[in-house]
Protein backbone atom coordinates (compact mmCIF):
# COMPACT_ATOMS: atom_id res chain seq x y z
CA UNK A 1 0.00 0.00 0.00
CA UNK A 2 1.46 3.57 -1.06
CA UNK A 3 0.78 6.34 0.82
CA UNK A 4 0.65 9.75 -0.56
CA UNK A 5 2.45 12.60 1.16
CA UNK A 6 0.75 16.14 2.41
CA UNK A 7 4.32 17.76 1.72
CA UNK A 8 4.54 19.75 -0.94
CA UNK A 9 8.56 20.68 -2.70
CA UNK A 10 7.86 24.68 -2.52
CA UNK A 11 7.31 25.42 -6.62
CA UNK A 12 5.48 21.73 -7.12
CA UNK A 13 1.91 21.74 -7.25
CA UNK A 14 1.64 18.48 -6.69
CA UNK A 15 2.54 16.19 -3.55
CA UNK A 16 5.40 14.22 -3.94
CA UNK A 17 5.28 10.20 -3.03
CA UNK A 18 6.66 8.67 -0.56
CA UNK A 19 6.94 5.50 -2.32
CA UNK A 20 6.40 1.98 -0.12
CA UNK A 21 3.99 0.81 2.97
CA UNK A 22 3.88 3.51 5.40
CA UNK A 23 1.48 2.09 7.53
CA UNK A 24 2.68 2.10 11.16
CA UNK A 25 4.38 5.08 10.77
CA UNK A 26 4.30 7.93 13.04
CA UNK A 27 2.87 11.11 11.67
CA UNK A 28 6.02 12.81 12.13
CA UNK A 29 8.11 9.94 10.74
CA UNK A 30 5.77 9.99 7.52
CA UNK A 31 7.00 14.40 7.13
CA UNK A 32 10.74 13.34 7.82
CA UNK A 33 10.33 11.32 4.80
CA UNK A 34 8.24 13.25 2.91
CA UNK A 35 11.04 16.00 3.37
CA UNK A 36 14.14 13.95 1.96
CA UNK A 37 12.65 15.80 -1.42
CA UNK A 38 13.80 18.71 -0.23
CA UNK A 39 17.33 17.43 0.35
CA UNK A 40 20.00 18.18 -2.61
CA UNK A 41 23.58 17.13 -3.15
CA UNK A 42 26.53 18.51 -5.06
CA UNK A 43 25.97 17.13 -8.65
CA UNK A 44 29.76 16.05 -8.27
CA UNK A 45 29.17 14.07 -4.69
CA UNK A 46 27.82 11.20 -4.98
CA UNK A 47 25.77 11.71 -1.51
CA UNK A 48 26.78 14.48 0.93
CA UNK A 49 27.57 13.18 4.46
CA UNK A 50 24.25 15.16 6.35
CA UNK A 51 22.28 13.28 3.64
CA UNK A 52 24.15 9.89 4.57
CA UNK A 53 23.70 10.75 8.25
CA UNK A 54 19.73 11.77 8.10
CA UNK A 55 18.69 8.70 6.28
CA UNK A 56 20.94 5.98 8.54
CA UNK A 57 18.97 7.92 11.40
CA UNK A 58 15.49 7.06 9.67
CA UNK A 59 16.07 3.74 8.65
CA UNK A 60 17.21 2.82 11.94
CA UNK A 61 14.53 4.25 13.85
CA UNK A 62 11.93 2.46 11.61
CA UNK A 63 14.27 -0.67 11.53
CA UNK A 64 13.85 -0.55 7.43
CA UNK A 65 15.42 0.14 4.55
CA UNK A 66 15.56 3.45 2.94
CA UNK A 67 16.23 4.77 -0.26
CA UNK A 68 16.91 7.71 -2.67
CA UNK A 69 16.40 8.05 -6.12
CA UNK A 70 19.13 11.23 -7.50
CA UNK A 71 19.34 12.66 -10.66
CA UNK A 72 22.26 14.20 -11.98
CA UNK A 73 21.74 17.42 -10.71
CA UNK A 74 21.54 15.87 -7.30
CA UNK A 75 18.25 16.53 -6.95
CA UNK A 76 14.99 13.50 -4.60
CA UNK A 77 13.42 12.48 -7.65
CA UNK A 78 12.56 9.44 -5.45
CA UNK A 79 12.11 8.47 -2.09
CA UNK A 80 11.44 5.06 -1.19
CA UNK A 81 11.13 2.80 1.84
CA UNK A 82 11.59 -0.58 2.17
CA UNK A 83 11.42 -3.89 4.23
CA UNK A 84 14.42 -4.50 6.56
CA UNK A 85 16.47 -6.45 3.96
CA UNK A 86 15.42 -4.77 0.70
CA UNK A 87 13.83 -1.89 -1.13
CA UNK A 88 11.13 -1.87 -3.78
CA UNK A 89 12.19 0.25 -6.89
CA UNK A 90 8.92 1.92 -8.50
CA UNK A 91 7.99 2.35 -11.85
CA UNK A 92 10.49 4.53 -13.26
CA UNK A 93 9.29 5.25 -17.01
CA UNK A 94 11.30 4.84 -20.13
CA UNK A 95 14.70 5.28 -19.55
CA UNK A 96 17.04 5.55 -22.81
CA UNK A 97 15.53 9.49 -23.91
CA UNK A 98 18.44 10.46 -26.51
CA UNK A 99 21.99 8.54 -27.09
CA UNK A 100 23.05 8.15 -23.12
CA UNK A 101 22.83 4.20 -22.02
CA UNK A 102 21.79 4.81 -18.59
CA UNK A 103 18.52 6.35 -16.84
CA UNK A 104 20.55 9.20 -15.74
CA UNK A 105 19.35 8.39 -12.09
CA UNK A 106 21.35 6.60 -9.07
CA UNK A 107 20.24 4.83 -6.21
CA UNK A 108 21.66 5.32 -2.76
CA UNK A 109 19.87 3.23 0.53
CA UNK A 110 20.29 2.04 3.44
CA UNK A 111 21.56 -1.57 4.49
CA UNK A 112 20.90 -2.45 8.07
CA UNK A 113 23.02 -5.42 8.95
CA UNK A 114 26.30 -4.64 7.28
CA UNK A 115 25.20 -6.80 4.33
CA UNK A 116 27.24 -6.42 0.71
CA UNK A 117 24.94 -5.22 -2.06
CA UNK A 118 22.92 -7.89 -2.63
CA UNK A 119 21.84 -9.92 -5.92
CA UNK A 120 18.50 -7.98 -6.19
CA UNK A 121 20.91 -4.86 -5.70
CA UNK A 122 22.60 -5.66 -8.52
CA UNK A 123 19.53 -6.77 -11.00
CA UNK A 124 18.12 -3.49 -10.23
CA UNK A 125 21.11 -2.09 -11.22
CA UNK A 126 21.79 -3.75 -14.65
CA UNK A 127 17.18 -4.00 -15.17
CA UNK A 128 16.73 -0.72 -14.36
CA UNK A 129 20.26 0.85 -16.42
CA UNK A 130 20.98 2.97 -12.97
CA UNK A 131 24.21 5.49 -13.49
CA UNK A 132 25.24 3.40 -10.14
CA UNK A 133 24.03 1.71 -7.22
CA UNK A 134 25.14 2.28 -3.85
CA UNK A 135 24.43 0.83 -0.11
CA UNK A 136 25.12 3.02 3.17
CA UNK A 137 25.74 0.78 5.76
CA UNK A 138 23.35 1.57 9.14
CA UNK A 139 25.38 1.39 12.78
CA UNK A 140 23.49 0.17 16.25
CA UNK A 141 23.14 4.10 16.58
CA UNK A 142 21.53 4.79 13.33
CA UNK A 143 24.45 6.43 11.98
CA UNK A 144 26.49 5.56 8.79
CA UNK A 145 29.22 3.35 8.70
CA UNK A 146 30.67 2.48 5.18
CA UNK A 147 29.23 3.19 1.46
CA UNK A 148 29.35 0.42 -1.15
CA UNK A 149 28.62 1.17 -4.54
CA UNK A 150 28.88 -0.73 -8.26
CA UNK A 151 28.37 0.38 -11.74
CA UNK A 152 27.83 -1.25 -15.19
CA UNK A 153 30.43 -1.74 -17.38
CA UNK A 154 31.21 -2.06 -21.21
CA UNK A 155 31.33 -5.32 -23.78
CA UNK A 156 34.24 -7.41 -22.45
CA UNK A 157 34.12 -7.05 -19.06
CA UNK A 158 33.29 -9.99 -16.85
CA UNK A 159 31.01 -10.11 -14.67
CA UNK A 160 28.82 -7.20 -16.47
CA UNK A 161 28.44 -4.46 -13.16
CA UNK A 162 31.72 -3.42 -11.57
CA UNK A 163 32.79 -5.47 -8.45
CA UNK A 164 31.43 -3.54 -5.74
CA UNK A 165 33.75 -0.99 -3.72
CA UNK A 166 33.64 -0.58 -0.07
CA UNK A 167 34.57 2.90 1.28
CA UNK A 168 33.98 5.37 4.76
CA UNK A 169 31.23 8.17 4.23
CA UNK A 170 34.20 10.31 5.28
CA UNK A 171 36.31 9.15 2.17
CA UNK A 172 33.36 10.22 -0.06
CA UNK A 173 33.02 13.49 1.34
CA UNK A 174 36.75 14.56 1.11
CA UNK A 175 36.08 13.93 -2.47
CA UNK A 176 36.83 9.96 -3.65
CA UNK A 177 34.46 9.75 -6.01
CA UNK A 178 34.01 12.69 -8.17
CA UNK A 179 30.30 11.67 -9.31
CA UNK A 180 30.27 14.24 -12.34
CA UNK A 181 33.63 12.86 -13.96
CA UNK A 182 32.78 9.45 -12.95
CA UNK A 183 29.41 9.12 -15.06
CA UNK A 184 30.75 11.16 -18.11
CA UNK A 185 34.31 8.48 -17.80
CA UNK A 186 31.98 5.79 -17.90
CA UNK A 187 29.55 6.71 -20.55
CA UNK A 188 32.91 7.53 -22.91
CA UNK A 189 34.03 4.09 -22.01
CA UNK A 190 30.59 2.74 -23.18
CA UNK A 191 30.76 4.54 -26.76
CA UNK A 192 34.85 3.93 -27.58
CA UNK A 193 33.75 0.06 -26.51
CA UNK A 194 30.76 0.16 -28.94
CA UNK A 195 32.09 1.80 -31.96
CA UNK A 196 35.46 0.12 -31.83
CA UNK A 197 33.49 -3.26 -32.05
CA UNK A 198 31.39 -2.94 -35.29
CA UNK A 199 31.08 -0.21 -37.53
CA UNK A 200 27.59 -0.02 -38.58
CA UNK A 201 27.73 2.79 -41.46
CA UNK A 202 24.81 4.75 -39.52
CA UNK A 203 22.60 1.70 -40.02
CA UNK A 204 19.98 0.52 -37.06
CA UNK A 205 21.85 -1.47 -34.71
CA UNK A 206 20.17 -4.83 -33.48
CA UNK A 207 20.12 -7.85 -31.67
CA UNK A 208 18.73 -11.08 -32.51
CA UNK A 209 16.87 -13.22 -30.68
CA UNK A 210 15.80 -16.74 -31.44
CA UNK A 211 14.19 -19.27 -28.68
CA UNK A 212 13.63 -23.10 -29.22
CA UNK A 213 12.47 -25.81 -27.18
CA UNK A 214 13.55 -28.71 -29.26
CA UNK A 215 17.71 -29.89 -30.46
CA UNK A 216 17.42 -27.80 -34.05
CA UNK A 217 20.54 -26.28 -35.10
CA UNK A 218 19.86 -23.01 -34.68
CA UNK A 219 22.42 -22.12 -37.37
CA UNK A 220 20.14 -21.66 -40.41
CA UNK A 221 17.32 -19.56 -38.46
CA UNK A 222 19.98 -16.99 -37.88
CA UNK A 223 22.09 -16.91 -40.56
CA UNK A 224 18.88 -15.94 -42.29
CA UNK A 225 17.41 -13.72 -39.56
CA UNK A 226 20.61 -12.26 -40.40
CA UNK A 227 19.93 -12.09 -44.14
CA UNK A 228 16.75 -10.71 -43.41
CA UNK A 229 18.18 -7.80 -41.26
CA UNK A 230 20.45 -6.68 -43.99
CA UNK A 231 17.69 -6.76 -46.76
CA UNK A 232 16.11 -4.21 -44.13
CA UNK A 233 19.09 -1.87 -43.68
CA UNK A 234 20.23 -3.28 -39.89
CA UNK A 235 22.80 -4.32 -38.63
CA UNK A 236 22.92 -7.15 -36.48
CA UNK A 237 25.53 -6.57 -33.93
CA UNK A 238 25.01 -9.61 -31.53
CA UNK A 239 22.86 -12.98 -31.58
CA UNK A 240 21.44 -14.39 -28.44
CA UNK A 241 20.31 -18.22 -28.34
CA UNK A 242 18.05 -20.04 -25.22
CA UNK A 243 16.77 -23.21 -25.61
CA UNK A 244 14.45 -24.10 -22.48
CA UNK A 245 11.91 -27.36 -22.55
CA UNK A 246 8.77 -24.25 -22.64
CA UNK A 247 8.43 -21.04 -23.69
CA UNK A 248 8.00 -18.27 -21.22
CA UNK A 249 4.78 -17.35 -21.95
CA UNK A 250 5.04 -13.52 -20.59
CA UNK A 251 9.00 -12.97 -22.38
CA UNK A 252 9.36 -16.16 -24.54
CA UNK A 253 12.90 -16.50 -23.35
CA UNK A 254 13.91 -16.71 -19.79
CA UNK A 255 14.71 -13.84 -16.85
CA UNK A 256 18.27 -14.30 -16.93
CA UNK A 257 18.30 -13.97 -20.48
CA UNK A 258 16.21 -11.25 -20.00
CA UNK A 259 18.82 -9.40 -17.78
CA UNK A 260 21.34 -10.92 -20.37
CA UNK A 261 19.54 -8.93 -23.31
CA UNK A 262 18.96 -5.63 -21.74
CA UNK A 263 22.99 -5.46 -20.50
CA UNK A 264 23.79 -6.28 -24.19
CA UNK A 265 21.40 -3.75 -25.58
CA UNK A 266 23.24 -1.15 -23.29
CA UNK A 267 26.76 -2.55 -24.28
CA UNK A 268 26.72 -2.77 -27.50
CA UNK A 269 23.83 0.81 -27.94
CA UNK A 270 21.19 -0.94 -30.18
CA UNK A 271 17.71 0.56 -30.87
CA UNK A 272 15.97 -2.59 -32.25
CA UNK A 273 15.32 -6.04 -30.78
CA UNK A 274 14.51 -8.79 -33.62
CA UNK A 275 12.97 -12.18 -32.40
CA UNK A 276 13.13 -15.00 -34.73
CA UNK A 277 9.48 -16.47 -33.70
CA UNK A 278 6.84 -14.53 -34.20
CA UNK A 279 5.68 -12.92 -31.05
CA UNK A 280 2.17 -12.23 -29.47
CA UNK A 281 1.04 -8.64 -28.80
CA UNK A 282 1.65 -9.24 -25.16
CA UNK A 283 5.24 -10.26 -25.02
CA UNK A 284 6.05 -7.59 -27.24
CA UNK A 285 4.99 -4.99 -24.72
CA UNK A 286 6.41 -7.01 -21.78
CA UNK A 287 9.79 -7.37 -23.59
CA UNK A 288 9.32 -3.75 -24.78
CA UNK A 289 8.63 -2.17 -20.94
CA UNK A 290 11.71 -4.57 -19.66
CA UNK A 291 14.45 -3.84 -22.12
CA UNK A 292 13.35 -0.02 -23.37
CA UNK A 293 14.13 -1.29 -26.93
CA UNK A 294 11.94 -1.76 -29.82
CA UNK A 295 10.72 -4.88 -30.30
CA UNK A 296 9.92 -6.60 -33.64
CA UNK A 297 9.23 -10.42 -34.79
CA UNK A 298 10.71 -11.94 -38.02
CA UNK A 299 6.71 -11.08 -39.98
CA UNK A 300 7.07 -7.76 -38.90
CA UNK A 301 11.09 -7.81 -40.22
CA UNK A 302 9.60 -9.62 -43.63
CA UNK A 303 6.15 -7.02 -44.15
CA UNK A 304 9.11 -4.22 -43.85
CA UNK A 305 11.26 -5.60 -46.43
CA UNK A 306 7.73 -5.90 -48.68
CA UNK A 307 6.81 -2.25 -47.63
CA UNK A 308 10.19 -1.36 -48.89
CA UNK A 309 10.44 -3.24 -52.71
CA UNK A 310 6.94 -2.95 -53.94
CA UNK A 311 7.09 -0.13 -56.69
CA UNK A 312 4.08 -1.04 -58.56
CA UNK A 313 0.91 0.07 -57.77
CA UNK A 314 -1.12 -3.52 -56.54
CA UNK A 315 2.55 -4.31 -54.74
CA UNK A 316 1.73 -1.28 -52.36
CA UNK A 317 -1.50 -2.11 -51.99
CA UNK A 318 -0.78 -5.82 -51.04
CA UNK A 319 2.29 -4.87 -48.51
CA UNK A 320 -0.37 -2.42 -46.48
CA UNK A 321 -2.89 -5.05 -46.52
CA UNK A 322 -0.88 -7.56 -44.69
CA UNK A 323 1.20 -4.78 -42.43
CA UNK A 324 -2.91 -4.15 -41.36
CA UNK A 325 -3.67 -7.27 -41.03
CA UNK A 326 -1.00 -7.92 -38.87
CA UNK A 327 -1.16 -4.60 -36.48
CA UNK A 328 -5.01 -4.70 -36.38
CA UNK A 329 -4.96 -7.61 -33.56
CA UNK A 330 -2.33 -5.57 -31.67
CA UNK A 331 -3.91 -2.57 -31.56
CA UNK A 332 -6.23 -3.68 -28.34
CA UNK A 333 -3.13 -4.18 -26.99
CA UNK A 334 -1.25 -1.02 -27.81
CA UNK A 335 0.61 0.91 -24.61
CA UNK A 336 3.41 3.20 -24.62
CA UNK A 337 5.71 0.58 -24.78
CA UNK A 338 4.19 -0.97 -27.83
CA UNK A 339 3.67 2.23 -29.43
CA UNK A 340 7.15 1.76 -30.36
CA UNK A 341 6.02 -1.10 -32.78
CA UNK A 342 4.99 1.87 -35.48
CA UNK A 343 7.29 3.81 -37.65
CA UNK A 344 10.72 2.66 -38.47
CA UNK A 345 12.11 -0.81 -39.33
CA UNK A 346 8.28 -2.82 -38.76
CA UNK A 347 5.79 0.32 -39.15
CA UNK A 348 6.24 1.24 -42.45
CA UNK A 349 3.22 1.68 -44.18
CA UNK A 350 -0.07 2.24 -42.46
CA UNK A 351 1.12 4.84 -39.48
CA UNK A 352 -1.29 4.79 -36.24
CA UNK A 353 -3.57 7.08 -34.94
CA UNK A 354 -6.15 6.91 -31.67
CA UNK A 355 -6.29 3.68 -30.45
CA UNK A 356 -10.36 4.09 -30.52
CA UNK A 357 -10.25 5.55 -33.85
CA UNK A 358 -7.27 3.58 -35.87
CA UNK A 359 -9.19 0.38 -35.03
CA UNK A 360 -12.13 1.18 -37.50
CA UNK A 361 -10.28 3.14 -39.75
CA UNK A 362 -7.93 0.31 -40.17
CA UNK A 363 -11.04 -2.38 -40.55
CA UNK A 364 -12.17 0.25 -43.30
CA UNK A 365 -9.02 0.63 -45.15
CA UNK A 366 -8.68 -3.84 -45.12
CA UNK A 367 -11.97 -3.55 -46.79
CA UNK A 368 -11.05 -0.86 -49.20
CA UNK A 369 -8.03 -2.59 -50.13
CA UNK A 370 -9.37 -5.67 -50.96
CA UNK A 371 -11.85 -4.36 -52.55
CA UNK A 372 -9.10 -2.37 -55.03
CA UNK A 373 -7.10 -5.32 -55.08
CA UNK A 374 -9.74 -7.60 -56.35
CA UNK A 375 -10.61 -5.26 -58.93
CA UNK A 376 -7.34 -5.69 -60.35
CA UNK A 377 -7.04 -9.34 -59.52
CA UNK A 378 -10.31 -9.58 -62.54
CA UNK A 379 -7.66 -7.17 -64.82
CA UNK A 380 -4.73 -10.13 -64.57
CA UNK A 381 -7.72 -12.79 -64.93
CA UNK A 382 -8.70 -11.32 -67.91
CA UNK A 383 -5.20 -11.09 -69.61
CA UNK A 384 -4.70 -14.57 -68.35
CA UNK A 385 -7.97 -15.86 -70.28
CA UNK A 386 -6.74 -14.21 -73.53
CA UNK A 387 -3.57 -15.64 -73.53
CA UNK A 388 -5.12 -18.75 -72.93
CA UNK A 389 -7.38 -18.18 -75.93
CA UNK A 390 -4.73 -17.58 -77.54
CA UNK A 391 -3.09 -21.08 -76.42
CA UNK A 392 -0.19 -19.10 -75.05
CA UNK A 393 2.12 -22.00 -72.83
CA UNK A 394 2.95 -20.20 -69.47
CA UNK A 395 6.05 -20.59 -67.22
CA UNK A 396 6.25 -19.28 -63.82
CA UNK A 397 9.51 -19.11 -62.29
CA UNK A 398 9.00 -19.88 -58.21
CA UNK A 399 12.01 -20.28 -55.65
CA UNK A 400 13.34 -19.85 -52.50
CA UNK A 401 14.37 -15.88 -51.98
CA UNK A 402 17.57 -14.72 -53.69
CA UNK A 403 17.88 -17.86 -55.51
CA UNK A 404 18.67 -15.66 -58.63
CA UNK A 405 14.94 -16.12 -60.17
CA UNK A 406 15.19 -12.54 -61.61
CA UNK A 407 18.43 -13.28 -62.76
CA UNK A 408 17.70 -16.16 -65.16
CA UNK A 409 14.79 -14.26 -66.15
CA UNK A 410 16.66 -11.96 -67.52
CA UNK A 411 19.35 -14.33 -68.93
CA UNK A 412 16.96 -16.03 -71.08
CA UNK A 413 14.33 -12.79 -72.12
CA UNK A 414 16.59 -10.20 -72.35
CA UNK A 415 15.30 -8.30 -69.48
CA UNK A 416 16.67 -5.73 -66.91
CA UNK A 417 14.09 -6.40 -64.04
CA UNK A 418 15.94 -5.64 -60.53
CA UNK A 419 18.14 -8.12 -59.18
CA UNK A 420 20.54 -8.02 -55.91
CA UNK A 421 22.18 -10.30 -53.97
CA UNK A 422 19.71 -9.47 -51.04
CA UNK A 423 16.34 -11.72 -49.83
CA UNK A 424 13.24 -10.35 -51.93
CA UNK A 425 14.74 -8.16 -54.60
CA UNK A 426 11.53 -9.28 -56.32
CA UNK A 427 8.39 -8.45 -55.50
CA UNK A 428 6.27 -6.77 -58.36
CA UNK A 429 5.37 -10.09 -60.90
CA UNK A 430 6.73 -9.07 -64.14
CA UNK A 431 5.72 -10.97 -67.26
CA UNK A 432 7.31 -11.45 -71.03
CA UNK A 433 6.82 -13.31 -73.90
CA UNK A 434 9.46 -15.86 -74.72
CA UNK A 435 9.99 -17.12 -78.68
CA UNK A 436 10.81 -20.27 -80.36
CA UNK A 437 11.59 -21.40 -83.80
CA UNK A 438 8.22 -21.96 -86.07
CA UNK A 439 6.71 -18.87 -84.43
CA UNK A 440 6.30 -20.54 -81.32
CA UNK A 441 5.93 -18.26 -78.02
CA UNK A 442 5.74 -18.86 -74.21
CA UNK A 443 4.68 -16.47 -71.78
CA UNK A 444 7.12 -15.95 -68.45
CA UNK A 445 6.46 -14.87 -65.15
CA UNK A 446 9.13 -13.63 -62.36
CA UNK A 447 6.82 -14.12 -59.29
CA UNK A 448 7.98 -12.94 -55.49
CA UNK A 449 10.38 -15.55 -54.06
CA UNK A 450 9.37 -17.26 -50.98
CA UNK A 451 10.39 -18.17 -47.54
CA UNK A 452 10.12 -20.39 -44.91
CA UNK A 453 6.99 -19.45 -42.78
CA UNK A 454 5.97 -16.85 -44.74
CA UNK A 455 3.64 -14.70 -43.21
CA UNK A 456 0.16 -15.98 -43.62
CA UNK A 457 -1.10 -12.47 -43.74
CA UNK A 458 1.43 -11.92 -46.66
CA UNK A 459 0.03 -14.87 -48.72
CA UNK A 460 -3.09 -13.97 -48.10
CA UNK A 461 -2.44 -10.27 -49.44
CA UNK A 462 -0.35 -11.64 -52.56
CA UNK A 463 -3.40 -14.18 -53.63
CA UNK A 464 -3.76 -12.14 -56.38
CA UNK A 465 -0.32 -12.37 -57.51
CA UNK A 466 -0.16 -15.85 -57.15
CA UNK A 467 -3.28 -16.68 -58.84
CA UNK A 468 -0.37 -16.75 -61.88
CA UNK A 469 1.37 -19.77 -60.53
CA UNK A 470 -2.20 -21.41 -60.70
CA UNK A 471 -2.68 -20.45 -64.37
CA UNK A 472 0.90 -21.67 -65.12
CA UNK A 473 1.23 -24.61 -67.62
CA UNK A 474 4.91 -25.04 -65.83
CA UNK A 475 6.52 -23.85 -62.66
CA UNK A 476 10.54 -23.66 -63.01
CA UNK A 477 11.66 -24.08 -59.55
CA UNK A 478 15.18 -22.51 -59.46
CA UNK A 479 17.59 -23.61 -56.89
CA UNK A 480 20.72 -22.05 -55.46
CA UNK A 481 22.67 -24.92 -55.54
CA UNK A 482 25.69 -23.30 -53.96
CA UNK A 483 23.64 -22.60 -50.56
CA UNK A 484 24.12 -25.40 -48.05
CA UNK A 485 20.65 -24.78 -46.87
CA UNK A 486 19.30 -25.31 -49.84
CA UNK A 487 17.38 -28.81 -48.78
CA UNK A 488 15.45 -26.97 -46.34
CA UNK A 489 14.64 -24.11 -48.98
CA UNK A 490 13.75 -26.92 -51.27
CA UNK A 491 11.28 -28.53 -48.69
CA UNK A 492 9.99 -25.04 -47.90
CA UNK A 493 9.43 -24.13 -51.49
CA UNK A 494 7.22 -27.54 -51.33
CA UNK A 495 5.51 -27.38 -48.65
CA UNK A 496 4.46 -23.80 -49.72
CA UNK A 497 3.48 -24.65 -53.08
CA UNK A 498 1.49 -27.08 -51.74
CA UNK A 499 -0.79 -25.02 -49.35
CA UNK A 500 -1.48 -23.14 -52.31
CA UNK A 501 -2.58 -26.15 -54.14
CA UNK A 502 0.13 -26.54 -56.49
CA UNK A 503 1.65 -29.43 -55.65
CA UNK A 504 0.06 -31.34 -58.50
CA UNK A 505 1.38 -28.81 -61.38
CA UNK A 506 4.34 -29.68 -63.36
CA UNK A 507 7.46 -28.12 -62.44
CA UNK A 508 10.90 -28.25 -63.73
CA UNK A 509 13.51 -28.12 -61.52
CA UNK A 510 16.89 -25.66 -61.99
CA UNK A 511 20.01 -25.79 -59.84
CA UNK A 512 21.63 -22.30 -60.46
CA UNK A 513 24.81 -20.84 -59.67
CA UNK A 514 27.10 -24.26 -60.78
CA UNK A 515 29.79 -21.79 -61.46
CA UNK A 516 30.55 -21.66 -57.87
CA UNK A 517 30.58 -25.54 -57.01
CA UNK A 518 32.48 -28.48 -58.28
CA UNK A 519 31.92 -29.79 -61.96
CA UNK A 520 31.96 -32.72 -60.81
CA UNK A 521 29.08 -32.27 -58.01
CA UNK A 522 27.36 -29.87 -59.73
CA UNK A 523 26.68 -32.77 -62.31
CA UNK A 524 25.47 -36.10 -59.79
CA UNK A 525 23.22 -33.94 -57.94
CA UNK A 526 21.58 -32.64 -61.26
CA UNK A 527 21.27 -36.72 -62.24
CA UNK A 528 20.19 -37.44 -58.64
CA UNK A 529 17.46 -34.83 -58.78
CA UNK A 530 16.68 -35.19 -62.49
CA UNK A 531 17.17 -31.35 -62.70
CA UNK A 532 18.69 -29.47 -65.21
CA UNK A 533 22.38 -27.55 -63.74
CA UNK A 534 23.32 -23.68 -65.24
CA UNK A 535 24.48 -20.56 -64.24
CA UNK A 536 22.45 -17.81 -65.22
CA UNK A 537 25.01 -15.14 -65.43
CA UNK A 538 26.14 -17.13 -68.40
CA UNK A 539 23.63 -16.73 -70.92
CA UNK A 540 25.29 -20.08 -73.12
CA UNK A 541 24.49 -22.27 -70.19
CA UNK A 542 20.73 -21.56 -70.43
CA UNK A 543 20.10 -22.94 -73.85
CA UNK A 544 19.40 -26.78 -72.44
CA UNK A 545 17.16 -25.37 -70.41
CA UNK A 546 15.21 -23.34 -73.28
CA UNK A 547 15.28 -26.97 -75.15
CA UNK A 548 13.71 -28.86 -72.10
CA UNK A 549 10.78 -25.82 -72.04
CA UNK A 550 10.24 -26.29 -76.01
CA UNK A 551 10.24 -29.86 -75.03
CA UNK A 552 7.75 -30.03 -72.54
CA UNK A 553 5.34 -27.57 -74.19
CA UNK A 554 5.08 -28.41 -77.55
CA UNK A 555 5.38 -32.20 -77.85
CA UNK A 556 5.14 -34.39 -79.31
CA UNK A 557 7.51 -32.52 -81.71
CA UNK A 558 8.65 -32.89 -85.68
CA UNK A 559 12.27 -34.75 -85.60
CA UNK A 560 13.22 -32.36 -87.80
CA UNK A 561 12.82 -29.42 -85.21
CA UNK A 562 15.27 -31.26 -83.28
CA UNK A 563 18.25 -28.63 -82.99
CA UNK A 564 19.43 -26.26 -80.58
CA UNK A 565 17.00 -23.27 -80.03
CA UNK A 566 18.52 -19.63 -80.51
CA UNK A 567 19.25 -17.48 -77.48
CA UNK A 568 16.54 -14.78 -77.75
Amino acid sequence: MRARSAHHRPGRHRPLKVHGNLTGLKPSQRDRLARLYDRKVHKDQLISVPLAQSLCELSGEIGRQVGLMLDRGGRVVHVILGEPDRIFVPELGRARAGRSRFRGVRLVHTHLRGEPLTRDDLTDLRRLQLDLIAAIGVSPEGRPTYVEYSHLLPLGHEPPHAAPIRTTVQALADGELSFEAFISGLEDEFARSTSGAIETAGQLRAIAVHVSTGEADTNDSLTELAELATTAGVTLVDKLVQRRKELDPKYLIGKGKLDELLLRSMQLDCELIIFDQDLSPHQVRSIADATDVKVIDRSQLILDIFARRAHTREGKLQVELAQLKYTLPRLAHKTTALSRLMGGIGGRGPGETKLETDRRRARDRITRLEREIGQLAVHRQTLRQRRMDREVPVVAIVGYTNAGKSTLFNAITTSAVLTEDKLFATLDTTTRRLRFPRDRELVISDTVGFIRDLPADLVTAFKATLEELHQADLLLHVIDIADPRRDRHIESVLSILDELGLSGKPRLDVFNKIDRVPPDFAENLCREQNALGLSALNRESTRPLLAELEARLWHPRDPSEDQEPPLP
